[in-house]
């Protein structure tokens, strides 16, 4: 990883990392090029799919284990599937940068500040995994060690094409739907006395209004270089490339703190 000299090649880095302690450290080498300056490179082949440990095992979202938060091992199963999350935004975040950053620059705008962009949030979503994952040791669990499904990486791959699209699903809906339901689980991990996995909580919930608001500001640049409505834009790629519903109550602060206005999700069915 020393030899790495541009963004690109760091960022494709880390995609082909499967290890999840050495991909938490790609991130960081990757972040180590970007605040020294490092230049944009040239495009590097994409993996079809990031690298992956051979665990967790990948089940359907129904078969992923849940339980109640009074117990340790009902905390481990929640703490599981935020890791698992959390790793897979590793990978988002270093896909956008690698794949989408000469497009971003074809449309006449900065391909480099957009993949020094996400490749700071992918630093910081390797830090929450990290931080997850020492919960998890407390709780005398580890990543990998209950199944998870795939369904984060599926929903990117259907917008593998286009980085307006791309941008749409995954900081706009899968992200801020983080923001959602985040403040839920914060509350139940300090009712059930877990007070350090609610701050842990805590610390992702704040950043992620930081990622939502980067999409959200990419979303519009690209919009604009296009010549596009960003609200009546965002709900036709939504409808084509999002499988799933937008799920109220929405947490209106934090979306607003992004930069997203209801008429991005509200009504539901436009």
């Amino acid at each position: 990883m020393s030899g790495l000299t541009s963004l690109l090649t760091a960022a494709v880095e880390v995609l082909e990392t499967a290890e999840p302690k050495a991909k938490a450290a790609a991130a960081a080498v990757a972040g180590d090029l970007r605040d020294a300056g490092a230049p944009l490179g040239a495009p590097s082949a994409l993996p079809d799919r990031p690298a992956r440990p051979a665990r967790p095992e990948l089940v359907p979202p129904g078969e992923v284990p849940r339980r109640r938060l009074g117990s340790p091992e009902g905390r481990a199963a929640l703490l599981h599937a935020i890791a698992h999350i959390e790793f897979n935004a590793i990978d988002l975040a270093f896909d956008m940068a690698a794949r989408f950053a000469r497009e971003i620059e074809a449309a006449g705008l900065d391909g480099t500040a957009f993949a020094r962009d996400w490749i700071s949030v992918g630093g910081e979503e390797a830090r929450h995994f990290r931080m997850i994952e020492a919960r998890l040791a407390d709780l005398d669990c580890r990543y990998g060690d209950l199944p998870a499904h795939d369904g984060l990486w599926e929903a990117a791959e259907s917008t593998s094409h286009d980085a307006l699209a791309r941008l749409a699903v995954a900081p706009l809906i899968l992200e801020a739907r983080g923001l959602d339901v985040t403040p839920d689980m914060i509350e139940r991990l300090n009712s059930a006395g877990d007070n350090a996995s609610a701050a842990a909580l805590e610390v992702i919930y704040r950043e992620e209004v930081g990622h939502v608001a980067c999409g959200k500001r990419w979303f519009d640049a690209l919009c604009a270089a296009r010549g596009l409505q960003p609200e009546e834009t965002f709900k036709s790629l939504r409808n084509r490339h999002f499988r799933g519903q937008l799920k109220p109550p929405f947490n209106h602060e934090a979306r607003a703190k992004a930069g997203l206005s209801q008429g991005f999700y509200e009504p539901i069915g436009n």
